[in-house]
């Protein structure tokens, strides 16, 4: 196992308590045939109501929000024309300090991305760009319900290239109905000659309500067997390894220092808040959730403004919220045990320490032995990890630690 360090400070150069920002755009060209993320039809309009509301709801950010990280999503932020994009841009430079922003990462669907969305997102300060492109195989794609094609994937890469990205990421979808070790060999290679910064892979997981789970119920389509998809995986562990890639994560992988500080955030407890709707936010012991909606998350933002005083000076308690919460601080510090070994490298023991108040081994002492002992842990005196074995199986380790 790699015993690398794993604070976000020591991998990269984010400050260990930075926090971060994110920005939920939810309009796609059409939804994938998989997805149950929060998105609309780009074509059922609602833009211009988005971004005024998005405008108000940055407006009421706590006035000592200073993130180190960006990050746009979706949906499909490029499914916006090139003037909304830039208007979505201008807000986001509003509510941050351009200067100090680490890393600013925007989603783009390859069938989406054009020259001049692409430089726009450069001019503003982007300096990472995600691409989902999933598969490179066309009856794939289609079958997954992608907008685009494998060429398509190519020429976002290299329109990406030409405006200046040095830090690409590319996603890519395993364990897909009928797909061979040969085709999943064949999409890596795909990838790893575009040379990206980093790769995130996912399993394909049928969700319900999507088509996707529709066709299976209905006999039509058959998931991928279990230990197919975990010999893919050991498959793309190997390739990537050789290739340079060090994976810092159990679905991630990137060459060394392009790891997404983001991300990293996240799995290290860190703070961040989110604006848009279905955005999510950890913020001063309190979590929540905006209304997946368009209109519902517009009407919470317009009460909420109406009171705009009392928010600046405490959001949470002024929004409607899909969900609220706040952990007690041993089920937070739990929950941070178990984001933290998400990555390859997991938690040093002064560091966990020091993130929650807590030592794990007080917080879950004989759970961790149970895990250790089957061989789905490995501790040394100062380090906790996932071993191995349970890369592939991370959530029965989870279920056990939480």
């Amino acid at each position: 196992m790699n015993t690398a360090e794993s604070t976000s400070e020591a991998r990269n150069g984010t400050p260990a308590r930075a926090v971060g920002l994110y920005l939920h755009v939810p309009f796609c060209v059409r939804k994938c045939a998989y997805c149950d993320f929060a998105s609309r039809p780009i074509a059922a309009g609602g833009v211009e109501r988005y971004l005024e509301t998005l405008e108000r709801e940055l407006a009421l950010r706590p006035a000592d929000f200073d993130p180190a990280t960006v990050y746009i999503g979706g949906g499909t932020p490029t499914a916006l024309d090139k003037d909304a994009l830039g208007r979505l841009l201008a807000l986001v430079h509003k509510a941050i300090m351009p200067e100090r922003v680490i890393e600013w990462t925007c989603e783009a669907n390859p069938g989406t991305l054009t020259p001049a969305k692409a430089h726009a997102l450069r001019a503003a300060g982007v300096n990472r760009l995600s691409l989902g492109a999933q598969s490179f195989d066309d009856a794939r794609l289609a079958q997954l319900g992608r907008i685009h094609t494998a060429a398509e994937v190519r020429d976002a890469v290299a329109i990406a290239r030409e405006a200046g990205f040095e830090n690409l990421s590319l996603d890519l979808l395993y364990a897909l109905p009928g797909e061979t070790p040969a085709d999943w060999e064949r999409d890596l290679e795909a990838a790893l000659a575009l040379a990206p910064e980093h790769l995130s892979l996912y399993a394909l997981t049928i969700e319900k309500g999507t088509p996707f789970a529709c066709e299976r119920d209905a006999g039509r389509l058959a998931e991928a067997d279990e230990e197919i998809a975990r010999a893919q995986y050991a498959m793309a562990r190997a390739a990537l390894k050789a290739a340079g890639y060090v994976q810092y994560e159990i679905s991630n992988f990137a060459r060394p220092g392009f790891e997404s500080r983001h991300n990293l955030l996240y799995w290290s407890g860190g703070e961040y808040l989110g604006f848009g709707p279905s955005a999510h936010s950890h913020w001063r012991g309190r979590r929540w959730g905006h209304f997946q909606g368009l209109e519902d998350w517009a009407a919470a933002v317009s009460k909420a403004w109406k009171t705009r005083d009392e928010c600046v000076a405490a959001p949470p308690e002024s929004f409607a919220h899909a969900f609220e919460e706040r952990l007690d601080a041993a089920a937070k510090a739990r929950e941070t045990l178990v984001f933290g070994l998400r990555r390859i490298a997991g938690w040093r023991r002064d560091e966990f320490r020091a993130a929650t108040g807590f030592d794990y081994e007080d917080l879950r002492g004989p759970e961790i032995e149970r895990l250790v002992r089957a061989g789905l842990l490995e501790r040394a005196p100062d380090r906790l990890q996932l071993a191995e074995e349970a890369l592939f199986i991370s959530d029965t380790v989870f279920r056990e630690l939480v």
